[in-house]
């Protein structure tokens, strides 16, 4: 291995010095390449990114040091017409020769064929930055804008062009900066005209982002516009604007000192040719008028139906099909109130998240009934989207279980289907695909032999849902939601083939921008195995090890003239039962045996068994991303959920029937009780130059008590697969130091940290190198086997690591994505032989993706 590496290092250091000879090919005698710029700060380094971030020409893109980008370029010739016309179309024998072997038009199209691809290589890859005198004068200027605008008024700039020893046409630029000494703000005094201005700025004095005795910077100065134009406007000025708004400083004789004068003159009014200043006025709404089925060529008709709901005044030109009191609720611009741009902005917001109208039309003007020319008229247009809205889709997908899937899925929308702007929605979906392992499903090879179908109903009601008013706890502004839905779902040669039937009652809400709010009230959920028999064939491994403690055994096979076989179901059974039996001594098997198939025991039966979940859960999301191109962003999400509480506060009432391990049964099935909680954390810093740093991090826990022993195996977790620790299979890494001894591996406890370093290769192929860390565990559960189980600290020990690279392509609306994941620390080895014993190609995990992994 070691010498296999040593060859593949050799022979790219190789291939990276042959081609860094010819980065500089296509330059002139004259010209530079530029390989770096330093900036220093009164003969300091600089290593502000924000600094160098000024500068009008970057080095090259690299990628450990290798100009990928400029070598592609470089391969494409600058001059390609010139030398095929040469080539060919001034050679008329070649010409000719070529012709006659192919054609006419396939030598055309060979001809084309190289234009397109050369022209493919410039736009690939990337041009050298040549040294431009004109460009490095712009940087330091840039360089000393930037100084200035963070107050240092005096600063001083040069630049020095410095050619790199033995290496020809290249060249480095040393950026020189003098800031001397900085300016502070001093006083702030102010002079605004306006007296309803003033009085707003003085009672919110205290949030300026201008204060004495900091340094200048004119973001901050920007960023107080900013807060004095939104402070205005949200307090009934609806005609103040940003340009009202000015500084004057004065820096002479102050010894470094600034004394600034805020100063926001009276409002314009123009009058014919003439132009005056007035005092500002805050605006209050007197009247809101709702046109609820508007649209353009409507726009001449005449009214025929209206309604009135506190002060709002609701019109239609065909008949109203909307309850007045829910089209009142989600305008938050309310009549007799202040002008607010933050009602304005809510309304919006409300309207599109109803899912009922297109995107509505606020307009104001002034009340023509108001002398005061105060009072402001809010006109509301709103479109209605169509009543009925048919949708399909169609997915490929692929998985551990499956090698290849097809999906297929319809919706039915009906909209305001009562009159309260209320939504119904009918779902189905069906998949079929090919399983990678279809044991005993008895498929007469078929190649699709995995199916799974199911249909959902969703009612979403845009209010809290309870006898309860909730207003004060969640008010509309929070733009609340009610959502019922039901859901089946059938699958076939997945697992043991299951049923599963679904009912939720959740409430969701957003308080603010970034956070928003989900609370299950009821999230019910029974799962039905349909093929319980053949747990053995899906679940080899723990066949394999029950067989082997049974040829080891005293236990009489059914065919004892052939191979001693376990025969599944029946006799794999009956070895259990005679096993766990009260005749163990009988068996000749010894304790560790013993409690081997105790184990294979439970964990069939608690694989086996249909789960009724009656479960609560609560989920807080905090979010800064505002768009899928937000490049730097925080998110933080905690999920609380417990299952049974209320089945449990109800068994002395109802008396419930009992299984054979003691746990209270409804409807025939032993209900789940536990409580589960999932702490995730994502954090992505924008670097520069296309480059991104993400790292995540995970923690998760699921506690079973009272009723229940364990865990619903769709509510633990599982480690591996590409979207978590990749340089192992979903399902094979864990629990702890065991190994991956079982087929699908889960368990009640998880933790999950992960970095993932991203940068630009060429046009839209990405690069990643990554670190993946983490394992799951048995804790406070049925589990016996130690190295299952999480004991303390010293477990974090048996944290497994997977590093490795990865490349991406972006077609804008999604990210195929590619990873090589190397076992890195596996804790399954002895100890002392954990560290990068299957670190190579051979034993590496390789994992396709759709988007990035966090």
């Amino acid at each position: 291995m070691k010498r296999l590496f040593a060859k593949i290092l050799l022979f790219f250091l190789t291939l990276v010095l042959i081609i860094s000879c010819n980065a500089v090919k296509r330059l002139d005698a004259d010209q530079h390449l530029l390989v770096k710029n330093e900036i220093f700060s009164n003969g300091e380094d600089v290593k502000d990114s924000k600094i160098y971030s000024q500068l009008y020409q970057e080095p090259n893109t690299s990628i450990l040091g290798f100009p990928l980008g400029l070598h592609v370029y470089n391969l494409a010739r600058p001059n390609i017409d010139s030398i095929l016309s040469e080539k060919f179309l001034e050679n008329e024998k070649k010409q000719r020769k070529l012709i006659n072997l192919l054609s006419k038009k396939q030598f055309d199209q060979y001809l084309y064929s190289k234009v397109e691809f050369n022209q493919w290589l410039q736009r690939t890859g990337e041009s050298p930055v040549i040294i431009n005198k004109e460009d490095t004068k712009k940087s330091e200027n840039r360089l000393k804008s930037w100084y200035w605008n963070n107050g240092w008024f005096n600063v001083e700039t040069d630049y020095k062009i410095i050619p790199i020893e033995n290496k020809e046409k290249r060249a480095r630029i040393e950026y020189y900066v003098t800031p001397h000494k900085p300016y502070i703000l001093d006083s702030i005094n102010t002079d605004i005209t306006s007296k309803a201005l003033d009085s707003l700025y003085q009672l919110y004095k205290a949030e300026s982002a201008i204060k004495p005795g900091i340094q200048y910077n004119t973001l901050d100065f920007n960023e107080e516009r900013d807060r004095l134009s939104q402070l205005f406007r949200n307090n009934g000025v609806y005609n103040f604007d940003q340009e009202y708004i000015s500084f004057d400083a004065d820096t002479v004789d102050t010894n470094h000192k600034l004394n600034t004068t805020l100063i926001i003159k009276n409002e314009r009014n123009n009058i014919g040719d003439s132009v005056s200043r007035v005092p500002f006025k805050i605006h209050k709404i007197s009247k809101v008028n709702i046109f609820t089925d508007y649209a353009y060529s409507k726009r001449n008709e005449v009214i025929t139906d209206s309604a009135s709901h506190k002060g709002y005044s609701l019109y239609s030109f065909d008949e109203m099909r909307y309850k007045p009191e829910a089209i009142s609720d989600a305008i938050f611009v309310k009549p007799g109130n202040t002008y607010s741009d933050i009602d304005r902005t809510r309304t919006y917001n409300r309207l599109n998240a109803l899912r009922v109208f297109k995107y509505p039309d606020i307009q104001y003007s002034l009340d023509p009934d108001d002398s005061t020319a105060t009072d402001l008229v809010t006109n509301i247009f709103l479109t209605p989207l169509p009543k009925y809205s048919l949708g399909f889709d169609f997915d490929v997908s692929q998985s551990n279980i499956q090698e290849f899937g097809i999906g297929f899925g319809g919706s039915f929308l009906i909209r305001n289907i009562f009159g309260g702007l209320e939504n119904l929605e009918f779902s189905g979906r069906g998949s079929i695909a090919s399983s990678t392992d279809a044991a005993g499903s008895n498929n007469d090879n078929r190649f699709f032999d995995i199916t799974e179908v199911g249909a959902d109903m969703k009612l979403s009601l845009p209010r809290i849902f309870l006898p309860l008013n909730t207003e004060k706890i969640i008010p509309k502004y929070m733009s609340p939601f009610t959502n019922m839905s039901l859901g089946f779902s059938t699958q076939r040669n997945i697992g043991l083939d299951k049923q599963t039937f679904s009912g939720i009652l959740n409430y969701a809400w957003k308080p603010s921008k970034r956070l928003s709010n989900s609370f299950d009230l009821l999230n019910i959920q029974y799962v039905r195995n349909l093929n319980t028999e053949n747990y053995f064939n899906v679940y080899r491994n723990s066949f394999d090890e029950l067989n082997d403690i049974a040829q080891r055994s005293n236990f009489e096979f059914n065919d004892p003239a052939g191979e001693p076989t376990l025969a599944i179901p029946n006799e794999a059974d009956e070895f259990i039962n005679y096993v766990v039996s009260d005749d163990f001594p009988n068996t000749g098997l010894n304790q560790d045996d013993f409690f081997n198939v105790l184990d294979i025991s439970e964990r069939k039966l608690r694989l086996t068994e249909n789960n009724l979940i009656f479960a609560s859960n609560f989920t807080y999301l905090w979010n800064t991303r505002e768009s899928l191109y937000d490049k730097e962003f925080s998110r933080f999400r905690f999920k609380v959920e417990t299952a049974g509480n209320v089945l449990s506060a109800l068994s002395n009432v109802f008396n419930y029937e009992q299984n054979e391990q003691g746990n209270s049964k409804v409807i025939g099935v032993a209900y789940s009780q536990y409580i589960k909680t999932e702490v995730d954390f994502i954090k992505h810093w924008d670097i520069g130059k296309d480059q991104i740093f993400a790292a995540r991090a995970f923690g998760g826990i699921a506690i079973p008590y009272g009723n229940s022993n364990s865990i619903p195996i769709t509510k633990t977790f599982f480690a591996g697969g590409p979207n978590d620790n990749r340089a192992w299979q979903a399902y094979d890494l864990g629990p702890g130091s065991s190994g991956s001894i079982l087929e699908f591996n889960e368990a009640n406890m998880k933790l999950a940290f992960n970095g993932e370093y991203r940068f630009g290769l060429i046009e839209d192929f990405k690069g990643a190198l990554f670190v993946d860390v983490g394992n799951i565990w048995n804790v406070l559960d049925s589990s016996t086997s130690e190295e299952f189980v999480f004991e303390g600290l010293q477990d974090l020990e048996e944290l497994a690591i997977g590093s490795g690279f990865g490349l991406r392509y972006d077609f804008n609306f999604f990210v195929l994505r590619f990873d090589i994941g190397f076992k890195t620390h596996d804790p399954a080895r002895p100890k002392g032989e954990r560290w990068f014993k299957d670190y190579n190609f051979n034993h590496a995990v390789y994992n396709v993706g759709i988007n990035y992994p966090f």
